[in-house]
């Protein structure tokens, strides 16, 4: 027998098994070694050996014997010379430090309680995602996690990139320590879904992704030449001046080469963890091969430590990984290195994949889903086939408890020694500056990469042709309206106020919704201050939507025979412009308050509704106690101060067939608002137009605090 003891700070013992061997002595003897170079204080390593007793292997802190057995090759720190075979060290990063992740008995569980405004007083039940995971990657080494759908491998990987929000418990450490902005800094997390703006191309996507997450120290050329070398590293050369696509029926580039944007997005920053959610996924067999191949030469060359979700790979693929994770409904029943995972299942009486004519990968899954290689059931469904299905599952968590996870504790124990030094890299890590550029380049960035993306959505056909044609109908139906025709005058003008009230509102609707994934995904990556982003959002919207409201104001304007006093006409934009940010206001503010577009809609049309009717043209004489309703309407201070730019107290009309002439002050639809007290309405507008942009920012502020 021979035993390595790890004598930790706190005096504790911890022991785990490795492929370590040596020679057969001919004599029980002690050998005494250091553990390392540099170690913390009472490291040492003791090995006891005796003759003629029988050996058992593993990698990665798993051995294929299920039996007890006190003759296992136990190592609790590995010295210089006593190393387990595997990735040679990796050398350091050149912008980041190596990072060893650790994960200790994860468990998080969600509510199953009903949602809505009606809640049962019951207490929720609760359903267990994960049950207890536990694992630990190393600098230069690739690890998979492997299991069907629904078997928690996206939920770990959330978890382990410090995304997961919710009842998470365990204990999940980068070098020792918890998760940090340092460490948000340097990890890189690639979803499942490619979260990318369709208009951009390529090399567009990139340099703005290199000139946000880059740090200030390098030049505006620096920063573009990194996303050129990503772009000739991920073999994106032939694409660099495509648009990405992919989304809002915009044609781009393939799904394999948005992938790999994806990818290089994160590699800009030169991660030192790299986390991946089923990169594979819909892509062929080549491409993924390619994929894949690139995140082994990541982890091997460069020393990034790379994990991966993965769902169907074929052996190929199966064949790059280092260590492999196999999930089952939430539990782990199997850690350690890939190419060990069929003699461990056979170990445990299950076939190996030569016996039944299937790859690794294919038997890994089958029995995550209960199946063993020699069902008698194969595809058939019933109790009996469910029965064996949870006695399969039931027993390799059984195995995995007695012969993995008790041993793996040591090897979390030796992850810790290792990372000795790298803690205190990250410690002053963390004293560097929480973002990596100034404010305002991070405003200036956001404000051309916004105008370059929506330059397409503010101008399309579509949306010109429908403010052209409404323009050009409501200039036919008014056409040179008569100064004697004051009803059709007043209803032009009030037409001007629902219609620019309301059609800026209804697209503003739509804004924080469907960018939602990308704030998300940004602000996960602390890529930029919310405020910088905001304030470039609406900045930036400006030129877009003043453009089409002036174009419809000059067209029926003229037509409508309003007055044609050039100061008179600039008043009358100025008015519309003003209700066309006022309204786009609160459009931004209901998306925000609801990040649902059906629901953000549904209260978008009562609102409007309710503004129209109390707007002061279709109900002149509205009852005192509901009077109130129209002083919260943007479209009744729009209208009005319109009225007070085309006429004013002294102005006269032909009431009668005689040529009378009465007071414009005395129309009824004019009486009813009056023509006064135009800095008042100029005052209310203006105090909307902020009060729903600010009520915009705090929604997004606490949608940032509760992710």
């Amino acid at each position: 027998m021979y035993v390595r003891v790890c004598f930790l700070p706190n005096h504790s013992t911890s022991l785990f098994s490795s492929k370590f061997k040596p020679p057969p002595p001919s004599h029980p003897h002690i050998v005494l070694t250091p553990a390392s170079d540099d170690p913390p204080p009472l490291v040492a390593s003791i090995a006891i050996m005796s003759r003629h007793e029988p050996e058992h292997t593993d990698s990665g802190g798993g051995l294929p014997d299920v039996r007890p057995t006190v003759n296992s090759t136990v190592i609790a720190c590995p010295t210089e010379a006593a190393a387990p075979p595997g990735p040679r060290p990796p050398p350091k990063a050149s912008s980041a430090f190596p990072i060893t992740l650790k994960f200790e008995e994860v468990v998080y569980k969600v509510k199953l309680g009903q949602k809505g405004w009606w809640r049962s007083s019951r207490t929720p039940a609760e359903k267990t995602i994960l049950d207890g995971i536990t694992g630990v990657v190393c600098p230069g080494e690739l690890l998979a996690m492997l299991g069907p759908s629904g078997s928690g491998k996206t939920t770990l990987l959330t978890a382990l990139g410090g995304r997961l929000s919710g009842k998470l418990s365990g204990k999940i450490t980068y070098n020792g320590l918890p998760f940090s902005g340092a460490v948000k800094r340097c990890t890189g997390f690639v979803a499942q879904d490619d979260v990318l703006y369709p208009h951009l191309t390529v090399t567009e996507t990139l340099t703005f992704t290199a000139l946000l997450r880059l740090p200030r120290s390098l030049t505006r050329a620096e920063k573009a030449h990194q996303a050129q070398q990503v772009i000739a590293e991920m073999g994106l050369g032939n694409v660099a001046h495509s648009m990405i696509g992919g989304a809002r029926g915009v044609r781009g580039v393939s799904g394999g080469e948005r992938k790999r944007v994806s990818i290089g997005l994160e590699l800009l920053v030169d991660p030192s963890l790299l986390l991946l959610d089923e990169p594979t996924s819909g892509l062929d067999s080549t491409t993924a091969a390619r994929i894949v191949g690139t995140l082994k030469r990541l982890a091997a060359d460069k020393g990034r430590t790379v994990v991966t979700t993965i769902h169907q790979p074929s052996s190929r693929l199966y064949r790059m990984f280092d260590k492999l994770v196999l999930l089952s409904e939430g539990n782990a029943i199997y850690y350690g290195r890939a190419a060990a995972a069929v003699e461990y299942f056979a170990s445990v009486g299950f076939a190996s994949p030569a016996d039944v004519g299937v790859n690794a990968a294919d038997l890994l899954l089958d029995l995550a889903n209960g199946i063993p290689p020699d069902s008698k059931y194969g595809s058939e469904t019933g109790d009996a086939m469910q029965r064996e299905q949870k006695a399969v599952k039931e027993a390799l968590i059984t195995a995995y408890d007695r012969n993995i996870a008790t041993r793996l504790k040591a090897e979390l124990c030796v992850a810790e020694l290792n990372n000795y030094g790298y803690a205190r890299e990250m410690v002053n890590a963390m004293k560097k500056e929480k973002w990596c550029t100034s404010w305002w380049e991070q405003f200036t960035v956001l404000l051309t990469r916004g105008l370059k993306e929506r330059r397409h959505e503010a101008f399309n056909k579509l949306r010109i042709f429908q403010v052209l044609s409404v323009a050009a109908l409501g200039g036919l139906l008014w056409w040179h309206t008569p100064t004697s025709h004051i009803q059709d005058r007043t209803a032009l003008i009030f037409f001007f106020s629902v219609f620019w009230g309301f059609f800026p509102l209804y697209n503003a609707v739509f804004t924080f919704p469907q960018e939602r994934p990308f704030l998300r995904k940004e602000q996960a990556s602390g890529m930029y201050r919310l405020s910088s982003y905001f304030l470039a959002r609406t900045a930036g919207d400006l030129p877009m939507e003043l453009a089409l409201p002036t174009v419809f104001t000059v067209i029926i304007y003229w037509m409508g025979g309003l007055d044609p006093h050039p100061d008179t006409f600039l008043l009358s934009l100025l008015v519309v412009l003003f209700s066309v940010l006022v309204a786009q206001s609160l459009g931004l503010a209901v998306g925000a308050i609801l990040m649902d577009v059906k629901q953000a809609t549904t209260l978008a049309s009562v609102t409007t509704l309710v503004f129209l009717m109390a707007g002061g043209y279709y109900v002149q004489q509205i009852p005192p106690f509901i009077a109130w309703l129209k002083y919260l309407s943007y479209s009744f201070y729009c209208y009005k101060l319109l009225l007070g730019v085309q006429f004013s107290e002294h102005d006269t009309y032909e009431c009668g067939a005689n040529g009378v002439m009465c007071p414009v002050v005395e129309f009824q639809a004019i009486k009813t608002v009056g023509l006064g007290r135009t800095w008042i309405d100029v005052t209310a507008m203006a105090a909307m137009l902020v009060g729903y942009r600010v009520v915009a920012y705090l929604a997004l502020q606490h949608l940032q605090r509760c992710r």
